[in-house]
């Protein structure tokens, strides 16, 4: 059930639990905890990884691809540019993090930071979101976060995938401000972009239950939910239907390994009441690289930009 968090009566609730309260709650969340890093422990991989996939993926590199974008927003189409870095990560299933170490107990993901930069009039805008999703390809994404930075403001969202889905969310928008709440288990729009660089012929496809992208849901401040929709898969498209939200999202990839994906449409109303418009936002794609970015710290490294035209 969906609750405000309020900072001043959560301390307030601190200074009276007892020892007792508060060792049961620890309980209940290592309990919580363990039964999901179980179940993905005993679930076992659909499809053996192949040879291909781990010399691309294990190598030690990011694939990184730019692509122009035409963001709708606010009812108009804005300029700008969106990358997508995809790349292999331990990651601890109990905390939900990037692994310092190995262990066992690691389960190895594919993770996408997707970004995009674009200006509305004076001020930019700047979004990113994160999805951390088991090479093993055989369930829900283990972590998704999204955050998108204006001169307005800010807002986060965070999903971690436990019992149920559990969401932490901030802004700063009235109604909004910080929330705490579970929704049931569906497909989420943003681990079928990771899916598909896995294997494109295992994505959904027919009447489905999916939750939109984290983005989508903070730009149209629409309840994070399970919404009607169908899926379409052909040799180089995916296309996502959702009636109700009057929204199609259509990703064109490459047919071969690693599916590179070319561009992307995505066609919703952008604007405010009778003044929205039906409008479709654009990608396309301009450079991909394989580099381990996070080596290229220095000033001379700046090329690699100019490389993926990200002037």
């Amino acid at each position: 059930m969906r609750k405000n968090l309020n900072i001043t009566i959560a301390f307030g609730m601190l200074l009276f639990l007892s020892c007792e309260t508060k060792n049961a709650s620890k309980s209940d969340t290592e309990t919580s905890i363990k039964t999901n890093y179980l179940a993905i422990k005993t679930k076992t991989p659909t499809k053996e990884l192949s040879q291909e996939f781990k010399d691309y993926w294990f190598a030690g590199e990011a694939e990184i691809t730019s692509y122009k974008l035409e963001q709708a927003r606010y009812g108009e189409i804005r300029e700008g540019h969106a990358v997508l870095i995809y790349v292999t990560e331990d990651f601890l299933p109990n905390i939900q993090v990037k692994a310092n170490q190995e262990n066992p107990e690691n389960i190895s993901v594919l993770k996408l930071n997707a970004t995009k930069k674009f200006n509305t009039g004076i001020y930019p805008y700047s979004v990113m979101q994160s999805t951390f999703y088991p090479v093993a390809n055989n369930q829900h994404a283990i972590k998704v976060s999204s955050s998108i930075q204006e001169w307005c403001g800010h807002v986060y969202m965070q999903l971690n995938n436990r019992n149920d889905f559990e969401i932490i969310s901030h802004s700063y928008f009235q109604g909004e401000a910080d929330e705490l709440f579970n929704v049931d288990k569906a497909i989420l729009e943003n681990e079928l972009w990771t899916q598909l660089k896995i294997d494109p012929k295992k994505l959904p496809t027919g009447n489905l239950q999916i939750i939109p992208s984290l983005e989508y849901i903070r730009f149209g401040h629409i309840d994070l939910k399970a919404y009607e929709a169908s899926a379409i898969l052909t040799d180089t498209t995916y296309t996502i239907s959702y009636p109700d939200l009057n929204r199609t999202l259509i990703i064109n990839f490459n047919s071969e390994f690693p599916y590179v994906i070319s561009g992307w449409e995505e066609t919703f109303k952008s604007g405010f009441g009778s003044n929205a418009k039906l409008l479709t936002t654009k990608a396309t794609k301009l450079v991909t690289i394989k580099s381990p970015y996070w080596k290229k710290t220095h000033n001379k490294d700046e090329v690699l930009r100019k490389t993926l035209q990200l002037n």
